[in-house]
Order: structure tokens, then sequence, then C-alpha cells
């Protein structure tokens, strides 16, 4: 897994289903036994400033608009993580940095 990658993960709680997730974390931190996620919605929400709407295609691995929430950034045990369905392309990662930086604060 690399970060921009879109992964399926089942974590536990309100937001236990299967789903997918894009990795943030680092790739400097491979030796981690789990990894930094923004999980991802098919419910879309009028939030521009904290989700990432996705259009599906070749490259992503999407089957309908997604949204990454990125006010919903999950430690998963890389254990619970699926295959590599997909990833980021530019754009869309450097605007999920943008939103990243926003949500915790370093935009500030």
């Amino acid at each position: 897994m690399k970060r921009g990658d879109i992964v399926t993960v089942a974590v536990s709680g309100d937001y236990g289903k299967p789903r997918p997730a894009v990795v943030i974390q680092s790739d400097w931190l491979k030796a981690t036994d789990s990894v930094l996620v923004a999980l991802m919605t098919s419910a879309l929400a009028d939030a521009p400033i904290y989700r990432l709407t996705l259009e599906p295609d070749a490259t992503n691995g999407l089957r309908a608009p997604t949204q990454v929430m990125v006010d919903k950034i999950v430690a998963v045990p890389r254990a619970k993580c699926g295959k590599v369905v997909g990833k980021l392309d530019e754009k869309a990662r450097i605007a999920l940095d943008h939103m990243v930086s926003v949500v915790v604060g370093l935009a500030d």
C-alpha cells in the first residue's frame, strides 16, 4: 500500500461496514502495524472543505460517485486492509493534501 492508494477496510464502530478508504500515511512509515486512512462514502454531502468528491474512473476503481471523508481519518491495522482497488490521480492527491491540512489545523 502506498499513499494515495484506495483500499477496502473494515473498521469497528459506526463506520464498521467494509468500505473504500484512501491511504494518507507517509510511505516512509511502512514498518508500522497500522496505516492511516481517510474513509470514503457514496452518501454525498455538501461539505467541500472536508469532503473530496471523486467520479468513478479507471484509475480510482470506484463504481459510483464517492467522497473521501477527510473528517473521518482513522488508523487501521494493516491486516484489516483489503487489496488496492485503485489510486487517486495527481489532482485529487493535491486536493486531499490541502483538505487534510485544513482538518488537522495545519492550515490555520
